[in-house]
């Protein structure tokens, strides 16, 4: 889902384009920054990785859903804002809620991750 002008390789892969270039983002701890959705707030980085074509965030979602977390791939992933320490990503709060559920004990699985990934590329 890029936007003119930006390039993605794959969904799993922060953009090149954005307020900070977002690549650059990997000498950044994301921990603990608010997550905004299209619509509003959806929580904030419990955690992030930056490893090539396997990066994502893990949301804590707080009283949002319920205490619930949720694993969005980088490519989702529009800018940050390091003033605000704010992520914001492309994709709307129902579409984020409607995702597979997080997995706490398998969600670096690349099955878990392909199921994701088919979920979130399909355009929502």
């Amino acid at each position: 889902m890029d936007r003119p002008g930006e390039t993605t390789t794959d969904l799993w892969t922060y953009r090149e384009s954005g307020s900070l270039g977002v690549n650059a983002s990997a000498g950044i701890d994301l921990v603990g920054f608010e997550v905004e959705a299209v619509n509003g707030s959806i929580g904030k980085v419990d955690e992030a990785t930056y490893e090539m074509s396997r990066s994502y965030i893990v949301v804590d979602t707080g009283p949002w859903i319920l205490g619930k977390k949720v694993m969005l791939p980088a490519g989702v992933v529009d800018r940050v804002d390091l003033d605000s320490e704010t992520v914001y990503v492309d994709r709307r709060k129902d579409d984020i809620k409607s995702a597979p559920e997080f997995d706490e004990s398998g969600y670096r699985d690349d099955d878990y991750r392909a199921k994701l990934g088919t979920y979130y590329s399909r355009g929502v």
